[in-house]
């Protein structure tokens, strides 16, 4: 079985994802970690039995990676990001894609000239219920689409980050899933409040597509994760309706005016599609698929440009009361 090299960039919580998915999956070789701290860098190397860097020459020098996967904090993906594609190293990166449009086209435009691989983890593509939705919708058991509403919401911000740092860093998911599921955003209008002094932390995103039908993305950083259905989306369109219940949990399917519901949720042994951690795994899988048959990635970093657009224009809309046009 043919393997391949994967590295990864970063030291926090979520890398640690990173380092499970890499040392488990079977056709990659976690070839080592660089960080910003040695002794961090090299006790989380140490977990997994890697080599550990601090400067990114030596890890190509003496690693020569494959693939490189880059998990830092959120606000601080865009000079690693660059200085990995200027080493001509293809690439594997966290969301959000970048908080500046103009370094996300810098980004996209380098990857394109040295023909690199460059993936975004949009993992949110991979649960069961939305796999389950996704085959729904094209088998057109829901028919024509006439609305379709997300909401997410939880804690997060913090004094000293982007005052819009739910839209771009956490709704980035929604943006991404709404038109995954439905298809272009051509219009929207958005309503935010900053009441809790913690940025402008929840708010309303109307929206209408280009297929006509309309949709809301709601997201708060003032309510809790630990509230059941804090996750929530509901597709209606002409033949029936679907729910999606906190991503992995629950996905129910109605036909039209029917009170009998078809339902999935994981069974009493099936922790893999219960846990939201293995979207990730899917995805993953994927992403190797794809990078040894020299195709693109299943999710491009265009992506993350794309819902970095939506959210500079839900900006747009709440600072000029206007409704916003895209392309």
């Amino acid at each position: 079985m043919k393997k391949i090299k994967v590295a990864l960039i970063g030291t926090g919580n979520w890398s640690l994802q990173h380092c499970r998915v890499l040392t488990q999956h079977p056709q990659v070789e976690f070839c080592g970690i660089l960080g910003r701290n040695k002794e961090r860098t090299k006790k989380r190397a140490t977990l997994y039995d890697v080599p550990y860097y601090v400067d990114l020459k030596e890890l190509i020098k003496h690693q020569k990676p494959d693939l490189i996967n880059i998990s830092l904090p959120n606000e601080h993906h865009y000079e690693m990001t660059m200085k990995v594609i200027k080493s001509n190293c293809h690439l594997f990166v966290e969301k959000p894609f970048v908080f500046k449009m103009n370094e996300a086209d810098k980004l996209l435009k380098e990857a394109k000239k040295r023909k690199l691989f460059f993936g975004i983890n949009f993992n949110w593509h991979y649960s069961t219920p939305v796999k389950k939705a996704i085959a729904a919708i094209k088998s057109n058991r829901v028919g024509d689409i006439n609305f379709i509403t997300w909401r997410f919401g939880g804690q997060g911000g913090g004094k000293g980050l982007d005052p819009f740092g739910n839209l771009i860093e956490t709704q980035c998911h929604g943006f991404d899933m709404l038109e995954y599921l439905n298809g272009p955003i051509k219009s929207l209008h958005t309503f935010m409040t900053n009441k809790t002094n913690n940025g402008f932390s929840t708010f309303v995103v109307s929206m209408k597509f280009k297929n006509n039908a309309v949709g809301s993305l709601l997201g708060s950083y003032d309510t809790s994760y630990q509230y059941p259905n804090t996750h929530y989306v509901e597709i209606n369109g002409s033949k029936g309706r679907i729910l999606i219940e906190d991503q992995v949990k629950k996905y129910t399917f109605n036909k039209k005016n029917s009170e009998t519901a078809e339902v999935w949720q994981a069974g009493f042994f099936n922790d893999y599609e219960r846990e939201f951690l293995r979207t990730f795994d899917e995805h993953f899988n994927d992403v190797i698929v794809n990078f040894l048959k020299g195709k693109e990635p299943p999710i491009h970093a265009d992506k993350g440009k794309r819902a970095l657009q939506l959210a500079f224009a839900s900006i747009k809309s709440m600072k000029t009361k206007k409704s916003v046009d895209l392309k």
